[in-house]
């Protein structure tokens, strides 16, 4: 789909994309505040970010409880959600191009005029309680809160979260939300048709009675090497891994996309390296790899789930072609077929007004930058095998990188395996 970027500054503070997409029949909209996790007061009120966020769509202004504003927020379909992260808070909606505007001041009366109560904050601590256990039996959740922690960052385990909701207040809510719903520290996409409503939507978004306040600064993390981690369960009967390199840099876009099309070449099909070669083996059902970066550092992720009796083997095909990878073992039609690959997912992606504000979402609220759609073409066709070794090798060298493993194992197994990897490299 045909689109048009602007980056608007308000005069309140806020900032961010209209970004038209003549024909769409739906709007779509992100609003993104800096009050995750780790924007919390303390660690003894960890939660209350989540809980904050499960509260939002609550008593407002207008609407006396949750289910008084959903029933009039999805009367014609339209659909809105929230979701916390270490860092962010993001509420998106979309709704049918005919109630654009009605459905932006539904936003409009969640976000700036919460009515927050002790009964919706009972029921919240509920769920939310209820959410964190449930991810304590997701194995492939647990592998990484242990490990950030043991890289250096400065968050806790989903056990450790389910303890902090009974020190949370009412207060601290109410806290949480001055201190970071504020007009500087938000940024916003919206997607959509906006040809003839520019101006009425920027008039709607200047009349937000959001305080002005300040943009919050990212925490900074003292990454280091971390130690190997086990978290033992008994009644799992596979390993849960996952295991990380790091950078202390944030990674450029064709850096982002060189590191992709690796990424690709080893995990991303059925006729990949590691996974690929993997899967027509037998030994794994399912393993992947990722690249992320932020304006202070930069990951690269692997993570599966393998069978007991499977996982030295995995071990070591993974070892070998990460030692190909650094030796730059990577052939010209692996490169070619990997851009080939980026191309189609770039033209697929591109489809609806969602897919649209999407792609933009990450890079812009967390690395302040656009990258136009239409430039990706280009920036594909430059990656090349030089930069990608040079990269794998940059996270290898770094020194810093740790191992998760959820499982009924010894952690001197959980070692042993860490350091068929470190062989290599």
């Amino acid at each position: 789909m045909k689109h048009i970027i602007e980056e608007v500054k308000l005069k309140s503070g806020a900032r961010g994309l209209l970004i038209d997409a003549p024909g769409s029949s739906v709007l779509n909209t992100h609003f993104t505040f800096r009050a995750g996790n780790r924007f919390t007061a303390s660690h003894d009120i960890y939660e209350v970010a989540h809980l904050m966020e499960h509260m939002a769509f609550g008593a407002n202004s207008q609407f006396e409880d949750e289910q008084a504003y959903e029933q009039e927020f999805t009367k014609n379909g339209a659909y809105h959600n929230a979701w916390t992260s270490d860092y962010f808070i993001t509420y998106e909606a979309e709704c049918a191009d005919f109630e654009w505007e009605r459905i932006l001041a539904l936003q409009e009366l969640a976000i700036t005029t919460p009515q927050f109560n002790e009964k919706e904050m009972a029921a919240e601590k509920g769920n939310v309680r209820s959410e964190l256990t449930g991810y304590q039996n997701d194995y492939s959740r647990l592998i990484w809160p242990k490990l950030q922690q043991e890289l250096g960052e400065n968050v806790l385990t989903y056990a450790e979260r389910i303890k902090t909701l009974r020190n949370i207040q009412l207060s601290d809510v109410q806290q949480h939300h001055d201190r970071t719903h504020t007009a500087k520290n938000l940024q916003f996409i919206i997607c959509g048709d906006l040809s003839e409503r520019r101006e009425k939507i920027i008039n709607m978004l200047e009349a937000w009675k959001l305080p002005e306040g300040e943009r919050l600064d990212f925490p900074k993390t003292d990454y280091h090497q971390a130690n190997p981690v086990l978290i033992r369960r008994k009644d799992a009967s596979n390993l849960s891994f996952g295991f990380s390199f790091m950078l202390n840099r944030a990674l450029c876009p064709n850096e982002q996309e060189s590191m992709g099309a690796l990424n690709h070449i080893l995990n991303g099909t059925m006729s990949s390296k590691i996974f690929g070669t993997a899967r027509h083996r037998g030994i794994v059902y399912g393993m992947g790899s990722n690249t992320n970066s932020d304006s202070l550092a930069s990951n690269w992720d692997f993570d599966g789930e393998v069978n007991s009796e499977n996982v030295e083997e995995l071990f070591d095909l993974i070892a070998i072609e990460l030692s190909k990878v650094i030796n730059g073992d990577i052939a010209p039609e692996e490169i070619t077929q990997a851009k080939q690959y980026a191309l189609g997912r770039i033209q697929m992606l591109a489809q609806t007004a969602d897919q649209i504000a999407n792609h933009y979402l990450r890079d812009y609220v967390i690395m302040d930058k656009v990258f136009p759609i239409e430039r990706m073409p280009e920036m594909i066709d430059s990656i090349d095998k030089r930069t990608i070794v040079a990269l794998a090798r940059s996270f290898f060298e770094s020194g810093i990188s740790g191992i998760s493993v959820v499982g009924n194992i010894n952690k001197a197994f959980v070692d042993e395996l860490w350091e068929r990897i470190l062989a290599v490299i």
